[in-house]
């Protein structure tokens, strides 16, 4: 082997780097650009399975990767927020979707013009500039596609370039003649290509720059990018690692489809092939790959859609429940922790929206838990004392899950709004939590009521009865803020929570003076006057998650 040999060795390898570098900066900025386009897209996922396909397919072309779709439906599943019949049809979009990636490398030979060395330059240039002294964060994000579009037509041209001197050597053509003469030995080799990049959409660009320097022939690239459709089920199974069954059941399903459509389109290309054979000799170049691509995944769709259930039925064949497992109590807390499943970090918009969903929900069991401390209050009862403390322990350990998730999240690749959002998240996560200490405080003071036997006057319980009101009604406001992202929400939190500090001077005063008069007596007074400060306090924290929302949208 000689320096020059080497060099384009080094060149074909730093080509790769380039172009599986630039996919994914320009995968990046196109996935946290279209992030209110996914939010949306995600509310498809309680539909029927062809919007469940054609949802698939969007996501895929917009975050140009169809491993980290399958990846983010096997964490859906684990967390339960996606059936395995919804599966099926997200995962065959996938596969549709990812032949977007085929198709922006094969623009390179659509003509002189659209070639990498005439415009990716100045595109990275551009791009790097928008991205870099850009004041707008939208000018920002497409900065960053534009750079990541350029970069990756570079690493085309560097190894397309670096084969191009060796396009006419026998080992190319020997290799591609033996492939093309072994279907299933070409299938084996695009599939462990894919399997170890980890990228369908990869491993067909590779195929593409060969093909581009004239020394790929059609019976071989079929196969080849039949194997590659095999290969890429390879990631999500091996994100189903330590998941629930039905989270391996969608692995098993993806891999199914990928299977059985390269067996039966593989078994016809092979029939046309035995009687075409000019046509199975002749080389094929990255756009009829990109054609070939898209037919073969949309066809596949097509003829297995109607058998959804049966890929269903088969992975539960493969992967049965355990009849002798023990089944663990399913707590909250293990139903939040399901539920924030890592592989949704995958797509930070998807994360986001889901810790969420969370906090809220964090927030809803703290507000029933406030409801349930007033009324051990009123009521004397020790029943809902102790469900408080027990509430309260869920409450805490919802805010450690809460919190670390929220950890991840804000390390991934987020705008400058998401990052506030996730800040905010932060202190609303720290905010809820002091509620449901108030409300344990509530409880105590419940249970010293009970257990000193303390009666409060009527007239001291319609005044705690308003309070209370206000203050669960600046909760519901705030978390219907965050919930909604709604202006009108924080104003309607702000309002209540002054009323609340209002009645909380105006009914300290009152009890003082019937307090002073002899009308309460002071062991009563002392245990009304905390309730008061403490609901004073929740409704301050409420009012603290409002003006969150309020610096997002304000």
């Amino acid at each position: 082997m000689t320096i020059n040999d080497l060099g384009m060795i080094f060149e074909f390898i730093g080509g790769l780097g380039l172009f599986l570098y630039g996919m994914n900066i320009m995968a990046d900025g196109l996935q946290r650009s279209a992030g209110g386009k996914l939010k949306d897209l995600m509310g498809f996922l309680t539909r029927n399975r062809f919007v469940a396909v054609l949802m698939g397919a969007g996501i895929t072309a917009l975050i140009q990767s169809s491993s980290a779709t399958t990846v983010m439906v096997v964490g859906f599943v684990n967390a339960g927020m996606l059936s395995l019949s919804q599966a099926v049809g997200v995962i065959m979009g996938a596969n549709v979707g990812t032949t977007i990636t085929a198709w922006i490398v094969s623009l390179n030979e659509w003509g002189s013009v659209l070639k990498p060395e005439f415009f990716a330059p100045l595109v990275v240039g551009v791009g790097a500039i928008m991205f870099l002294f850009a004041k707008s964060e939208r000018k920002k994000k497409i900065g960053e596609i534009m750079a990541g579009f350029g970069i990756l037509f570079i690493g085309l041209s560097f190894m397309s370039g670096s084969i191009a001197p060796y396009k006419d050597a026998p080992v190319f053509s020997e290799a591609f003649r033996v492939l093309g003469r072994n279907p299933i030995l070409a299938v084996v080799a695009g599939a462990v290509v894919t399997a170890i990049i980890q990228s369908s959409s990869a491993s067909v660009g590779i195929l593409q720059t060969l093909a581009m320097n004239g020394i790929v022939n059609w019976q071989s690239a079929v196969f080849i990018t039949l194997g590659q459709n095999i290969g890429t089920c390879v990631t999500a199974i091996l994100s189903s690692t330590g998941t629930g069954k039905n989270a391996k059941r969608a692995s098993v399903i993806h891999l199914l489809f990928n299977m059985i459509g390269s067996i039966w389109f593989g078994i016809v290309m092979f029939i046309i092939f035995r009687f075409q054979n000019d046509w199975a000799s002749a080389t094929i170049n990255s756009v009829q790959i990109s054609i070939f691509h898209t037919v073969f995944n949309v066809l596949n769709t097509l003829v297995l859609f109607p058998f959804g259930d049966v890929l269903v039925k088969l992975s539960i064949r493969l992967i049965p429940d355990s009849p002798e497992q023990n089944v663990a109590e399913d707590t909250i807390e293990s139903q939040v922790a399901r539920r924030l499943d890592r592989r949704i970090l995958n797509n930070p918009t998807f994360a986001i929206e889901t810790a969420i969903g969370e906090v809220l929900y964090m927030g809803e069991i703290t507000r029933q838990n406030l409801v349930l401390a007033i009324e051990a209050v009123a009521e004397n009862s020790k029943e809902k004392i102790q469900q408080v403390f027990r509430t309260e322990e869920t409450v805490n350990q919802l805010e450690k899950l809460l919190t670390s998730f929220l950890v991840e999240v804000d390390n991934l690749s987020l705008t400058e709004a998401q990052h506030l959002k996730i800040k905010n998240l932060f202190y609303t996560v720290s905010d809820i939590e002091r509620i449901g200490d108030h409300s344990e405080n509530i409880a105590e003071l419940a249970d010293s009521k009970r257990k000193d036997k303390i009666q409060f006057s009527e007239k001291g319980n319609r005044d705690l009865e308003k309070i209370y009101t206000a203050a669960v009604k600046t909760l519901d406001a705030s978390l219907e803020a965050r919930r909604q992202g709604s202006l009108v929400s924080v104003q309607h939190a702000q309002e209540a929570e002054k009323t609340v500090d209002k009645m909380e001077k105006e009914l300290r005063d009152k009890h003082i003076q019937r307090l002073s008069k002899g009308k309460c007596a002071p062991e009563s007074g002392v245990i009304f006057l905390d309730i008061l400060s403490n609901l004073e306090r929740i409704a301050d924290h409420a009012d603290n998650i409002a003006e969150y929302v309020s610096s997002e949208v304000g």
